[in-house]
Parts: structure tokens; sequence; C-alpha cells
């Protein structure tokens, strides 16, 4: 079996190293022909940007033997060698101005003796240009181009200070334009003060095009086509079918989808984790946290509606990560939240998370900000309130709920609406259920709905009011009527918080349902 190529960037160690390989090169030819000079790409973290840059790498070196078996063999025929200038910003000192410059002038150098290029005694973003203007048909690769900027946006000084160094690099690629052949940048967002995205007037943002929608990522096809054996062997070690196994993996790993109509891709750092140690687990997490990202939302004063199934145009899809301005724009970019739905008469996007995996990611990052309960104490809810709940028992899914706010520290607690909502919602979609907050329907919106395979909770939630004043609104406003022909029993359940007590005051349960 070939090995699985987990945290493999090179496209060339990747072919030399009996690695499997998931043929995207017929994407690649499309795209360096597709007539454009400079692109555009972005993609969350661990999502095979930087093997996509070093697989163009190798192509425009003309290095035809890496290529072999691949589907770029029937459409390439010249294989014409260009010089490649390829700057990763992965890994490099960003804690401060100095440390950013150090890396910039490293890849300068690099590129001079390797281009034969007489260094000047000038600047750095000078030295870049007179690289380019020595060359023909240079190709340049700026990968993570905005990593440095990524990782302070927490950091508004130093931010700033970034911006303009790394300004006055990239608009080189402006002034030397009549000597590059074909330019890509990849990151996370647009920052458009780099000048880049204003000063290249012939720049495409490729990051909702369908042609490239699957270029980054593993289709349902390239899963089985290129993992059969270590799907068989995954199943084998769970005793289950392969069928049910990859329905499994598709629920936890699948689902990113970066164009409207366009296929959906799994994460491939986590699904290859999962195929490698054989079990299901949250890598994607794992990996790295944004706990900066968390802290800076203020999900607490604002409600959980604003981040998932509201509709968004593609433009806040694209805006630049800037923190407490576009959180929508910060969490699709950053790949809490994919597409979901696409409405072509507003050109509007719906979104929502893309799996399980993720989901779980964000309401684990987020519940340390509303409970200091331990693991163990959060587990013992967890299973009484699945319990209760799957067996249509929602009055002791509240005495459970009674019980867990009640081990919430007060300078936690915040006396309004949103904040009990959002706890809520939260613990119930660690549960695993199917929840919605803020359900629109036609006379108003329910603050949420809960479905089990069995049985559809409409909660109501009032704040120093008592629970029969939301009990008369679900019945007033037809918040159940959505659900009338759907044979599971459904319950109407009005909930009162009481901001002195920090807690469930009282509630009201009510079903038509035997």
């Amino acid at each position: 079996m070939k090995k699985l190529p987990i945290g493999i960037q090179s496209f060339e160690k990747l072919r030399d190293g009996n690695y499997v390989y998931v043929d995207k090169t017929r994407l690649v030819y499309d795209l360096a022909h597709s007539g454009g000079s400079y692109f555009f790409l972005s993609r969350p973290r661990r999502f095979g940007k930087s093997l996509l840059l070093t697989t163009l790498k190798a192509y425009f070196e003309g290095k035809r033997h890496l290529f072999e078996g691949l589907a770029i063999m029937e459409l390439e025929h010249d294989w014409k060698q260009h010089p490649v200038l390829h700057l990763d910003l992965n890994t490099g000192d960003y804690t401060s101005v100095e440390g950013l410059w150090d890396m910039f002038r490293s890849h300068v150098i690099r590129w001079e003796k390797q281009f034969g290029v007489t260094p000047q005694d000038e600047s750095i973003p000078t030295r870049f240009a007179s690289i380019i203007n020595s060359l023909d048909d240079v190709v340049v690769l700026l990968d993570e181009y905005d990593k440095p900027l990524i990782e302070t946006l927490d950091k508004p000084e130093l931010n700033t200070a970034f911006r303009e160094r790394m300004r006055s690099m990239y608009s080189v690629l402006k002034t030397c334009d009549a000597h590059i052949r074909f330019a890509m940048l990849t990151g996370v967002s647009r920052f458009k003060d780099l000048g880049i995205f204003s000063g290249l007037n012939n720049l495409e943002d490729i990051t909702l095009d369908r042609s490239v929608a699957t270029i980054c990522g593993f289709t349902e096809d390239e899963l089985h086509d290129n993992f059969g054996e270590y799907i068989s062997l995954f199943a084998e070690q769970e005793g289950i079918g392969e069928n049910e196994l990859t329905a499994r993996l598709k629920q936890m790993y699948d689902g990113y989808c970066f164009a409207p109509d366009a296929e959906g891709v799994y994460n491939p750092f986590s699904l290859l984790n999962a195929l490698k140690q054989k079990r299901f687990s949250n890598f994607w997490y794992q990996s790295g946290t944004t706990t900066w990202l968390m802290k800076q939302l203020d999900i607490t004063s604002s409600g959980l509606e604003q981040f998932s199934n509201d509709c968004v145009v593609a433009r806040t899809l694209v805006d630049d990560a800037r923190i407490g301005s576009n959180p929508i724009a910060l969490l699709y970019q950053t790949g809490y939240l994919t597409i979901k739905g696409y409405d072509r008469d507003f050109d509007a996007y719906r979104l929502g998370f893309p799996n399980r995996e993720v989901e779980s990611s964000f309401i684990d990052s987020l519940l340390p900000y509303f409970t200091t309960k331990n693991d163990a104490e959060a587990t013992s809810f967890i299973q009484r309130s699945t319990v209760a709940l799957k067996k249509g028992d929602p009055e002791e899914f509240l005495y459970q709920m009674q019980s867990f706010l009640a081990g919430v520290p007060y300078e936690l607690v915040r006396p309004d609406e949103n904040w009990y909502q959002t706890v809520v919602y939260l613990l119930c979609r660690l549960l695993g259920f199917y929840t919605q907050a803020e359900y629109h329907t036609s006379r108003g919106r329910v603050d949420m709905v809960l479905q089990t395979p069995y049985y559809i909770y409409v909660f109501e939630f009032k704040i120093d009011l008592p629970a029969v004043v939301g009990a008369r609104q679900i019945e007033e406003r037809d918040y159940a009527l959505p659900f009338a022909s759907d044979p599971r029993k459904l319950f109407r359940v009005a909930v009162s918080f009481n901001t002195e007590k920090r807690n469930i005051d009282n509630w009201e349960i009510k079903t038509d349902n035997p």
C-alpha cells in the first residue's frame, strides 16, 4: 500500500516517496492555461494549498517525470521550463517586524544566487523587483501570503507595521507585470490595503469559482478511488461494513463547499488522519485552535443566529478578516462555516457548519466562555440529557439543565436572553441532535428547535417572565405549524430564566400527540 501523505506539502517529495496522490493535475493544467496571469485562492488551513503551489512549481519548472501516469500527461506536450519564485510564508518569525523582514530577505538572497542576479545595495523590495526584471516569463507563487497578518490580528500595532512592509513587497508584482507569465497567491483572506487586489487590475479571485471548487480537498469519488484499501482496513477494525464506515467519514469530515452548486469536499488533513489511525476523532481542531478568534467573536452578546443559516452576499465571504468588524468572513475563511445553499435571485449564500468535526470544535472552543464545568461533569450532563431527549422526557432534560446552570460561576452569567439561549443551544448541539437557533416561521422566530429521530421540541425562552407567557406566544404565533405533518411527537416547551437566581425558574410543556 502507498503511504498516506499526512503533512506532505511538497509535490516532488510526495511523488518520489511512494505516497498516495489524489490527481488534481487536470485542474492545474486548466488553471495554468486559462488565459489569466494573476490568481488568488482562499481556502482554510490544512486544506492542501501548499501542495497545490508546489504542484504548480514542478509543472512550470518542466519536471515532466514527476507527472508520469497523471491526467496532465494527456494535455501537456511542450513542458516549457520557467523561472519560478516560490515564497512560502507558512513558517517564519512573526513576533517582530525584523523577523518578517529577515524572512523576506532570506528568500531574495536565495533567488539571487539561484538565478545569478548581482545583489544591489538597495531595499529588499527593490532587489525582489530586480530579480523578476532580469528574467522572462517568471512564475511567482506566494504561499499563505497573508500568514503574518492572520497571526497578528489580535495585535493591532504589529499588524499595522506588517501591512506596511508587506505592501512594499507585494506591490512589486504590479511594477514587474511585463516579466510575469503566471502568479498565484494563496491565503485565508483578502487584505485589500496591501495593494495587491487594488493594484493588479488583472488579478482574478477564484475563491468562489466553480471550476476550481475541488482543486483542494477530496471529493467522494476521489475518496473511494484512492483510499479503498485503507477504508477496508478501517471498516474491518470497527466491525462494520464499508458503506457504514464511509457514511461516518462523510458525516465527520465531508461537507465543505466552495462555490454555488459545486461538489462538496472532505477536509484532507482530518480524513487522512482518520484513515491512518483507524479512529474517529477531532483532528482538525487538534491541529491548532484559534483561541483568540473565539475571544473576539463576542458571541455571548450577539447570539448564535448570525453565525449559521443566515444569508450573506459574496462580498462578505471574501472581505477582509478583521477582528470585530466581520465575524462571518472570519468564520468562513478559517473553515468554521461553509456554503450550504445559494439564492441566485439575490446572489446570496446560506452558510452553516460543514460537518460534525468542525461543529464540535466550535462548540468546544466556546463552552469555556460560558461555564467552568470539568470534562467529567460535562460528560455526565450530556449522557443524562441525551437519554431524556431520546425517550421524549423534556422535563427531565430541564432538570438536568437546571443542575448544570447551578454550577456556572455568577461572573460568567449575563442577564440577557441571548446568553441563556446560546448556552442551551451549545449544549444541545453538543448532545449531537439537530438543533436550530432562531428558527424562522411565517409568524416569527422560534428561539430554538431540537429534533431527535422520534421527537421534535419547540422551545421559547423568556427572561424574568413566567413560562406561561412563552407558552402563549408559541400558540398564538403557530410556532409548531411547520411540523404539523411530521409523524414525530412534538413538544412545545416554554422556559423562564430568572436573572436573580441565574437559572431556569419554571417551564410549561404541552403536546397534542399521545
